[in-house]
């Protein structure tokens, strides 16, 4: 990685970061700005560099930075939500595929970012049961765990998709512009 690659890649994670603290409390799943910075990397840095920059906040918290919204620590792997959070890697990985194929046009970028966040809704659901039902025991119910870890997030979540799109669609000429002045 050049060393812009690397001032970007950490640019996100530092964004990501900053995305767990502006939240509203919810009994299972607080919602967070993180689906927003994590689809805003995939777009402006494609899917390697936007899914290096979200498995740096993952490390980041694994090592006990307290950038998770409950804190931070290789316990947090317990966490029922930790699967919404390996869910942002794939998410960030998936959305870059879709910016860097192709022409990178708002409808192309919006399909990109809600394919992306799907596969985290769905990686963290399934997390989130295997880890209530057979590590903590408490499984809450499917009905209660889709309400409150995807049902309410979701109209915020794809209002970040679409807000990602449109704003990848303005940034991806000026983080162009940089490559090519870097070069």
């Amino acid at each position: 990685m050049k060393t812009k690659d690397i001032i970007l890649t950490a640019m996100f994670t530092a964004l990501i970061s900053v995305g767990t603290f502006v939240r509203i409390p919810l009994p299972l799943c607080p919602l967070t700005l993180q689906p927003l910075f994590t689809a805003l990397a995939g777009v402006v840095l494609g899917s390697k560099r936007g899914g290096a920059a979200a498995l740096g906040y993952l490390l980041l918290g694994l090592l006990g930075v307290p950038v998770f919204t409950g804190g931070g620590g290789i316990g947090y792997i317990l966490k029922p939500t930790f699967g919404f959070i390996l869910g942002f890697c794939v998410q960030a990985y998936i959305t870059g595929l879709f910016a860097e194929t192709g022409t990178p046009k708002l409808p192309r970028l919006i399909t990109g970012t809600l394919c992306g966040m799907l596969v985290m809704y769905a990686m963290g659901a399934v997390y989130y049961w295997l880890i209530s039902e057979f590590y903590l025991g408490s499984f809450t119910g499917v009905w209660i765990m889709l309400l409150n870890c995807c049902l309410l997030p979701l109209p915020k979540d794809v209002l970040s998709c679409v807000l990602a799109a449109v704003l990848g669609v303005r940034l991806l000429p000026v983080v162009k512009r940089m490559e090519r002045h870097a070069a």
